[in-house]
Order: C-alpha cells, then sequence, then structure tokens
C-alpha cells in the first residue's frame, strides 16, 4: 500500500515581510516587493532592481556563531525551518532521528558569501597572490552546497535521508519532490523539505544581465515583473526561503497534527535541448504534469489552479501556456493559473518552494493568488492569468510547475485535506 504524504507545517521568509502571515497578506493584497537594489551598489549594472528581503539574522534569534559564519541563504532556510517545525507542533526530539530526513535546495549556494570574500582576499581584485587571513575562517561553509541540508539536519536532530538539491530554478519543486517520495517509499516518516537562495549579489545580477534575462525597468521597479503580459521584458531577480514539513499521513494523524493538504504526485524531466532555451512545444512540462497526474490518478480535469512559473520571459512564459494547454486541455481555459514573481520576484532555486508554500495557503484559504501588472495580453499567452486580484475559488487540487536552467521541467500536485483515497 502506498503511503501518503501530508504538509502539517509552513515557514517562509520572503520579500515584503518575514513570517507566512506576512508573506499571504503580500500575495492576496496583490502588493509587490520589488525595489531598487539596497544590499550593494548596482551603478554599472543593466537591471538594478529586485525584491530583498528585510532580515536582521539577530532579530530571528539566530546564534552569533550562525550570523557570523553561514550564508544570508542558510540563515534564511534555518529561520523559516524554525517556523515550519514550531506551526506543525512536531516534537522533533521525541523523534526516532533515523526516520527524520531533510531535503533542501538551492541553485547557487553560497555564492554571496564567496564573492564577498573573494573581493577581501584579492584586494578587489588587485592581487592574484590571495590573502587568505581575510577571509572568513569558516568560509569552506559557504564553498560546500550541502552546509544548507547540513545545517538545519543539525538543528533539528535530522539523522535519516538529508540532501542539498541543486537544479536551478526547481530545485525548491525538486527538494519538496524527492521528500515526497522519500516518504512515501518508506526511508522516512518526517521530512523538513523547501529551498532557500540569496543571489542579489554582483556576479550573480552580472551573469543574468549578460544574457538579458532580467528587467531593466529600473524606474518603475514596483511594475517591472510582468508576467505573461505582453509589455514584459525580463524577471526580477528575488531571494527567500520555505519550508515545509511533510509527514506519513496515519504518523500525522496519530499525533493530532493539523493537516494542511496532501502532496499527491511530483515528477521532473529534462529537455536535453539547451542550457537557458525552452521549445515552443512545452512537451517535457507537460510529460511532467501528465506522470503527476497520474501519480495521484487524477483526471487534468480536477485541477483547480494552477501556480505557474510564471517568470516574465517570452519563451518561458510561451513555453508554459504550451504546456498547461496540452496536459489539461480543453480544461486549461477553465483554469486559473497565476505568478507570484510578479510580486516576491524569482529568488532562483527558492521559489519553487515558496510557489509550493503559496499553494498551500491557496488550498488553506480557498483563495487563488494574483499575478499583479497583469495588464495587457500577449496573443500566445491565452489563458486566465488572474490579473490584479485575489479569487475566492472552491480548491481542491492544484498544481505548481517550474523550469530551470538546464532544461529541467518539474510538477508538484496538491491535494485539499481528505481528497485522497487510498
Amino acid at each position: 500500500m502506498t503511503r501518503r504524504v501530508a504538509v502539517t507545517g509552513i515557514g517562509v521568509v520572503a520579500p515584503g515581510g518575514a513570517g507566512t502571515a506576512a508573506f499571504w497578506d503580500l500575495l492576496t493584497q496583490g502588493r509587490t516587493a520589488t525595489r531598487g537594489i539596497t544590499l550593494f551598489d548596482p551603478a554599472g549594472l543593466r537591471s538594478r532592481i529586485a525584491a530583498e528581503c528585510d532580515f536582521d539574522p539577530y532579530a530571528h534569534g539566530l546564534s552569533a556563531e550562525l550570523s557570523r559564519h553561514t550564508d544570508r541563504y542558510v540563515q534564511f532556510a534555518v529561520v523559516a525551518a524554525g517556523e515550519a517545525v514550531r506551526d506543525s507542533g512536531l516534537d522533533t526530539a521525541a523523534e526516532n532521528p533515523w526516520r527524520v530526513g531533510v531535503s533542501l535546495g538551492s541553485a547557487v549556494g553560497g555564492t554571496t558569501r564567496l564573492e564577498h570574500d573573494y573581493v577581501l582576499v584579492s584586494e578587489r581584485g588587485a592581487r592574484w597572490d590571495v590573502d587568505h587571513r581575510a577571509a572568513d575562517p569558516k568560509l569552506h561553509l559557504a564553498f560546500a552546497p550541502s552546509t544548507l541540508a547540513s545545517v538545519v539536519a543539525e538543528e533539528y536532530g535530522a539523522q535519516g535521508p538529508v540532501q542539498t538539491v541543486s537544479t536551478g530554478c526547481t530545485s525548491g519543486l525538486d527538494a519538496v519532490g524527492y521528500a515526497f517520495h522519500t516518504i512515501e517509499e518508506g526511508r522516512a516518516d518526517v521530512v523538513i523539505a523547501g529551498a532557500s537562495d540569496s543571489p542579489i549579489s554582483p556576479i550573480t545580477m552580472a551573469c543574468f544581465d549578460a544574457i538579458k534575462a532580467t528587467s531593466p525597468d529600473n524606474d518603475d521597479p514596483e511594475h517591472a515583473s510582468k508576467p505573461f503580459d505582453n509589455r514584459r521584458n525580463g524577471f526580477v531577480m528575488g531571494e527567500g526561503a520555505a519550508v515545509l514539513v511533510l509527514e506519513e499521513y496515519e504518523h500525522a494523524r496519530a499525533r493530532g497534527a493539523h493537516i494542511y493538504c496532501e502532496i499527491s504526485g511530483y515528477a521532473t524531466y529534462g529537455n536535453a535541448y539547451h542550457m537557458t532555451g525552452l521549445t515552443g512545444e512545452g512537451l517535457e512540462m507537460a510529460r511532467a504534469i501528465d506522470t503527476a497526474l497520474d501519480q495521484a490518478r487524477l483526471d487534468p480535469t480536477a485541477i483547480d489552479y494552477v501556480n505557474a512559473h510564471g517568470s516574465g520571459t517570452r519563451q518561458n512564459d510561451r513555453h508554459e501556456t504550451a504546456a498547461v494547454k496540452r496536459s489539461l486541455g480543453a480544461h486549461a481555459y477553465d483554469t486559473p493559473m497565476s505568478s507570484i514573481k510578479s510580486m516576491v520576484g524569482h529568488s532562483l532555486g527558492a521559489i519553487g518552494a515558496i510557489e509550493v508554500a503559496a499553494c498551500v495557503l491557496a488550498l488553506q484559504h480557498q483563495v487563488v493568488p494574483p499575478t499583479a501588472n497583469y495588464e495587457i495580453p500577449d496573443p500566445e499567452c491565452d489563458l486566465d492569468y488572474v490579473p490584479r486580484t485575489a479569487r475566492p475559488r472552491k480548491l481542491r487540487n492544484v498544481l505548481s510547475v517550474g523550469s530551470g536552467f538546464g532544461g529541467f521541467q518539474s510538477a508538484v500536485l496538491l491535494t485539499g485535506p481528505g481528497g485522497r483515497t487510498r
């Protein structure tokens, strides 16, 4: 008998305010958190806007050790995991540690700290023979992406399967999906799952400037992220984290946990096509959607809402519109589909987990978040993108999809509590 997987806790650190309540309030009000970059001087960059988190590790109760020696993305994850575990009511100390796992995703890992300390050890690039004494003595924590999962695992004594997933912008979806399969297959009873990234740094922004993937609307940052709108001209960089507590369904019921929903399907495929390009047909994303539906034993007409990748680049928006139409058929035209990147930016590997958190909250509150700034339709994107205003709607099955550099295409399917059968 296949084991069912419940979501029992949510934690979010996002632009516009830390915490799940602030995050949901931002989404349902259709507010945007994009602004001019303040984390460093962006002069000289093509895109000088981002969705930043106002975040102080000490104010969130992190130790001096974590605050001084870990990168920003690790700190985000620790805070989000703390909220998720508290929300779940789970006493991790009372659990069998071999049955508790961690699955966290990140696209760029410790890039921010590595760049910061390289500037120090090289005297702003002037020295080739760098002076290591200028670096943080624990800089190796930024060098190893595994730090993300290992720090959270240590925090909660998790000795089961522990992994850091890095599959570009689908890292968050994939980390949640791998956690789902870990529980479903019986390798753990509880997995702390999600993703975190802090990519707002000179080197990361320059990388996306070079391929003109980010929006140059520096004079109007609030309206720069325009997924599916015919005026769109690139995404807005973001940062943040989201963490969920996933539990085997009967394990959660036995301790009287509040069950937000179930993870009912997950799949990922590659396009073997191009590092940054997408095919116009959306075949790989459609295959991921179809496989997730098959796992959940659901007909495409059962999907009530699609949380889009919706980056605001022309090739992505058209690609996933085609994929959703291919998988859902005529039902795609009756299904609302929105992008929260219009409000919180694109936090690379973290955004998939943040979007899954938004889907869990949509199921909880029976509300579809809007696509902010959507005003002028693109004739090639002809679905219902929920323009500007949140929409009450009866939701039972919600789909979240994502695309990642390298050709990754992933889909996670969530079902409201009590919606699945054995």
